[in-house]
């Protein structure tokens, strides 16, 4: 049984009248027999009992009447929500993003896609940067916003920035008035930083280690948040990244390039192949690359 076959039976039952649902239907008056035939055979007997002046329903003819509208109902609004998905009229995304940039850069681009496509529901996990790629590849959600990460396997990254980190002083500190610090003067501070596993305190270690310098950290946190705050409270120093600068100078804290080495990192979007992306993704993608180009 076919859409096309209930649609004629239901065109006929409400007519009695195979040559009014011809018509309806813009068939011919054979073509639509053939289908209520087939419709027949396929069900295993007769719908309708047809003499030369009356046609009639027979019992099952009566019994499909409900079902048949029912599923006709049921694909005509399967049919329009997917022209509407396919239109962006309809649907919802969801975007993993380490918490830095969800809390800075992120609703602007939210609200540029908002403004092309109002019926788009979205909705933001705001993870630990690892995680996010956790949830893209695990098909958990469709879009992830993190650093690069060192290996794609059979995921894609597309660039939106490159991020530099910074320094955070509690105000009034002894390097306040440098423009620029060098990790040699930082690191003679109580050093807070982010627990492991963290890809922030990864590339910390890493670059610190490259360049033969010892790090020893004070305190550590879960969130730059917490460390921000932390630092506005006096107890020790930080290096984050650049896109933490706001929350950091609204919390109280003074913000300082970081030289000596320096950290820098491509932040970016990761996802499947954007062949594998829902329409309403592949929209937040373009929104993103251009928002932030």
């Amino acid at each position: 049984m076919n859409i096309k076959q209930v649609r004629a039976f239901l065109a006929v039952a409400q007519s009695m009248s195979f040559a009014s649902a011809a018509t309806q239907l813009h068939l011919s008056q054979p073509a639509l027999s053939l289908s209520i035939k087939g419709l027949e055979d396929n069900l295993g007997g007769k719908l309708f009992t047809r003499t030369t002046r009356h046609i009639t329903l027979t019992p099952e003819g009566e019994a499909l009447v409900p079902i048949a509208r029912r599923l006709l109902a049921q694909w005509e609004n399967a049919e329009d929500e997917m022209k509407q998905r396919f239109a962006l009229q309809l649907g919802k995304i969801t975007i993993a993003s380490m918490p830095s940039f969800a809390a800075s850069l992120l609703p602007k681009a939210i609200r540029n896609y908002h403004a092309s496509y109002p019926s788009i529901q979205v909705a933001i996990d705001d993870v630990l940067s690892d995680t996010v790629v956790e949830m893209v590849r695990n098909n958990q959600v469709e879009l992830g916003i993190t650093f690069e990460p060192n290996t794609l396997l059979d995921l894609s990254f597309y660039p939106l920035y490159e991020d530099r980190f910074i320094a955070i002083l509690p105000n009034n500190h002894p390097l306040e008035a440098n423009t620029e610090i060098h990790w040699e003067a930082l690191l003679k501070y109580d050093f807070i930083t982010l627990q492991r596993p963290s890809s922030v305190r990864t590339m910390i270690e890493s670059t610190l280690n490259k360049a033969g310098i010892e790090l020893n950290v004070a305190f550590d946190a879960h969130q730059l948040a917490t460390v921000s705050r932390m630092v506005s409270e006096g107890m020790g120093v930080a290096v984050v990244p650049a896109l933490c600068r706001q929350q950091a100078s609204e919390q109280g804290a003074t913000c300082r390039p970081i030289i000596q080495p320096e950290i820098r990192r491509r932040v970016g979007v990761i996802c499947h192949p954007r062949s594998h992306l829902s329409i309403a993704a592949a929209a937040m993608l373009d929104v993103l690359i251009n928002t932030y180009a």
